[in-house]
């Protein structure tokens, strides 16, 4: 648990807070890295070349340079205020409207369930087949209810075990990208798979179908805009987190983009395609005898954790947004002993679970990478509107056509140019839906009261 204490910082753009300043520019790269690793390119990579091919790398390449853009926005705004709100606190800042800003929050809570159900998705597949056949709807309903059971026991996380997680996490990837090294140093693989396009069609077809591939690999890069709210516990927030996020995008960034070309050196594309397991068929078809159950339990390990983190998100996010009454006061209720937000968890796994049972990984990445692509579009407006809102501390400022360009580059991709299904769509209606259900039902009870 979090214990109060005074600020201590000397850090001008840092406001008091009863939040212990406790993370450093190291933890804090640590922090950014680990929460942008995960389940999107363990479990996603797969189904991003069935939509583009052998050219797998470039997805993500393009996805990397919209989330740097985004990611210069972030940064300028939590220097600017170091806060822990995140993009809810942005939006209520240059709009002034509290209906927009419970729909952004209410859309990067439906992002993290989002997540955590691609995860849970990703958790029943192929990694874990390499131990049992089961049934995976079957496990991954289980796998969402034993994760919220722990969110509901009340989980002590602390920095050095997200160092820890991080580096399990990095390792997997690591070994994936040594054995496509190995695998060029002695001939092996085909690099001309590497330029092959096939979006299943030509001319426009193939501008959609790379632009909808784009769309799918950036559900890999999503996490970085969750590090903001460690503004409150970072020692100097506004000195730190450029560094840190910048630093944070690019590592992984690299990453991301390396293990794509080993990925297409190593396997067809329609054999990644068709697995929830891509990196272990590329650790498989590597000649390189790494054990492919070791693989598969890092890969188990970095999904859970994934899962998990954005499972407890979600319902904090829902306690918080009830606690500022824009969501019905009940979802404040917290569980006695524990001081766990019970109401929050309950309705959390309840969305979830709808998720997991009326979705597919590649269906449910899309949607959590549709929803934050909307809300990165209306931050990256957000700093040019703030830009007349001035601050008495310095803190780094992007220049004006990098959020020019990163809400252009999120509006494209969450349009139907980018050539996704239209369940996406409908998925995310149905939870924008619910969230305008309960924003009303709140209002109705409190012009009731009288309040």
């Amino acid at each position: 648990m979090r214990t109060p204490h005074a600020n201590t910082t000397d850090d001008p753009g840092a406001d008091p807070t009863p939040l212990r300043r406790a993370i450093g520019p190291r933890l804090l790269v640590l922090l950014v890295v680990g929460d942008i690793l995960g389940t999107g390119v363990y479990a996603v990579s797969g189904k991003v070349a069935g939509k583009v091919g052998g050219a797998l790398w470039l997805p993500f390449v393009i996805g990397f340079a919209i989330a740097v853009l985004t990611a210069a926005s972030y940064v300028e705004l939590v220097g600017k205020y170091p806060k822990a709100a995140g993009a809810a606190l942005y939006t209520q800042k240059a709009f002034r409207l509290p209906f927009v800003t419970f729909l952004v929050a209410f859309m990067v809570m439906c992002s993290g369930l989002g997540s955590a159900s691609a995860a849970a998705r990703a958790f029943g597949g192929d990694y874990l087949r390499t131990f049992a056949d089961l049934p995976p709807t079957l496990v991954a309903v289980v796998f969402v209810l034993a994760l919220s059971a722990l969110n509901l026991r009340g989980v002590a996380e602390s920095v050095k075990a997200n160092v820890v997680l991080t580096v399990v996490e990095v390792s997997g990837l690591l070994i994936v990208i040594g054995i496509g090294v190995y695998a060029v140093l002695t001939g092996g693989g085909e690099p001309e798979r590497l330029v092959r396009l096939d979006t299943g069609g030509t001319g426009f077809a193939v501008l959609t179908g790379v632009l909808g591939a784009t769309a799918l690999a950036f559900f890999a890069f999503l996490g970085f805009e969750d590090s903001v709210n460690m503004a409150e516990e970072t020692r100097h927030p506004g000195r730190d987190f450029p560094r840190a996020i910048f630093i944070g995008v690019g590592v992984t960034g690299t990453v991301y983009v390396l293990v794509a070309l080993v990925s297409s050196l190593l396997v067809d594309h329609r054999k990644l395609a068709g697995s929830s397991a891509p990196l272990l068929e590329v650790v498989r078809a590597g000649e390189v005898s790494f054990p492919p159950q070791l693989f598969a339990l890092m890969a188990l390990f970095a999904v859970t954790n994934s899962a998990l983190i954005n499972l407890m998100m979600a319902s904090r996010l829902c306690y918080g947004m009830a606690n500022e009454r824009i969501l019905p006061r009940a979802v404040a209720r917290v569980l006695p002993g524990r001081r766990t937000p019970v109401v929050g968890i309950a309705l959390t796994t309840l969305l979830a679970l709808g998720l997991v049972l009326t979705g597919e990984i590649e269906g449910l990445g899309d949607t959590t990478a549709f929803l934050l692509l909307c809300v990165f579009a209306v931050v990256n407006v957000a700093v040019l509107v703030l830009r007349r809102d001035r601050v008495p501390h310095r803190h780094f400022r992007t220049p004006t056509a990098l959020p020019v360009l990163g809400a252009a580059g999120a509006l494209v991709l969450a349009s139907p140019l980018a050539d996704r299904a239209a369940e996406v769509y409908v998925r995310a209606a149905v939870l924008i839906a619910v969230g305008i259900a309960l924003w009303g039902l709140n209002k109705l009870v409190l012009r009731r009261r009288g309040e």
